[in-house]
């Protein structure tokens, strides 16, 4: 189907998006990154553009969430374990994010989760199986 993904988010200060998403470990695609707009790299072919607020209106007609105030996206991202789940949690709370809430362990899926510097929501996953299957 897609060979690719860029999820699109609005912020606002690119120097200091940039350092906390490097804090946790992250990188940029120099390629596709400047002053107005940075591809972060999640994984092999997949990106969150970071775009600053006046380049990212540039994109739409309709007005730009607050995602300090609303929230339009979730964006969750598969984890290797538990360990990564926790360790970027940490990682993001100490480069100033705030941890969602406490990590939930459902037994096939254990799920954490932080608000980045403009509030978009990361939701961090670890499957460890299937989910139960409903009599």
């Amino acid at each position: 189907m897609h060979s690719q993904i860029f999820v699109n988010l609005p912020i606002a200060d690119m120097a200091k998006s940039q350092a906390f998403f490097k804090a946790l470990g992250y990188t940029f695609n120099p390629d596709f990154s400047n002053e107005q707009g940075a591809a972060l790299v999640l994984g092999e072919n997949l990106f969150a553009m970071l775009l600053v607020h006046d380049f990212f209106k540039t994109f739409t007609g309709k007005p730009v969430v607050d995602a300090k105030k609303s929230t339009e996206v979730l964006v969750c991202l598969a984890c290797e374990s538990r360990e990564q789940v926790d360790a970027l949690v940490a990682k993001a709370v100490a480069a100033g994010g705030t941890a969602l809430r406490e990590a939930k362990d459902h037994g096939f899926m254990y799920a954490h989760g932080f608000e980045d510097l403009d509030g978009h929501i990361w939701e961090l996953v670890h499957m460890a199986g299937m989910p139960p299957k409903e009599q």
